[in-house]
């Protein structure tokens, strides 16, 4: 579902309204899950998926979708067919998650962009080197547990290992991995695993959003940072 620039408008003033919502109002936690699927769905044009919350009692981690040894507690879907689509309204939006009140956010990978993911701190050292070259990057965001995402143009993950060898890595133990269709990434500001908030180290813009960075471009850099913080 495309979204066009008098809709657009329209979903910003919508999502304006909601973040005007009194500090203490009993609507302000669910308008906040609803802004924040609206301006997924609506302003950056990403399908968003309800996922599963963790929380840990009794020093282990018990996963909301209620399964006793669940394999990813808090970090993966609930229920696809309750997928909010990319370029919904705000009300849209709100009527979908009112059937899931205080589920994660999910993004769905290998539809308008894939991700590849290096650890915290070479991702950190990649993007200052990025910026520094002027190279076109799309969003970035950072995990609890130290890992970094970096959103680039759909098909990467099934490139990657023709374009490490093609780039001469191919050889190098790296950590660094690409997720496509079939994966998903917590958006901000949702919590991953019990374990804290995901938080942008690039926030998305309409350009980046839309149209991410091929992976090529990038590559080279990310390789080399992981290769440097391996050694």
């Amino acid at each position: 579902m495309g979204f066009t620039i008098g809709a657009l408008g329209s979903g910003i003033r919508d999502i304006r309204e909601l973040r005007e919502l009194r500090p203490g109002s009993r609507r302000r936690s669910r308008a906040s899950e609803c802004t924040a699927v609206a301006e997924y769905a609506g302003l950056w044009g990403w399908s968003v998926v309800p996922g599963a919350r963790a929380a840990r009692t009794g020093g282990r981690t018990r996963c909301s979708c209620g399964v006793d040894d669940c394999a990813a507690p808090g970090a993966h879907p609930l229920d696809p067919s309750l997928e909010v689509p990319a370029g919904a309204t705000l009300d849209e939006a709100s009527a979908a998650w009112s059937q899931v009140p205080g589920a994660a956010l999910l993004l769905p990978a290998g539809r308008t962009f894939d991700v590849i993911e290096v650890s915290e701190a070479a991702g950190r050292h990649a993007l200052a080197r990025l910026e520094r070259m002027g190279l076109p990057l799309g969003p970035v965001a950072a995990t609890p547990h130290g890992r970094a995402w970096f959103l680039v143009a759909p098909g990467a993950a099934a490139e990657l290992p023709r374009l490490l060898y093609r780039m001469g890595w191919d050889d190098s133990r790296l950590d660094l991995r690409g997720l496509g269709p079939g994966d998903h990434i917590t958006a901000p500001p949702s919590d991953l695993g019990g374990l804290g908030p995901v938080h942008w180290l690039r926030p998305p813009t309409l350009e980046g959003a839309a149209h991410p960075p091929e992976a090529r471009l990038l590559l080279g850099t990310l390789a080399y940072v992981c290769h440097r913080s391996a050694a």
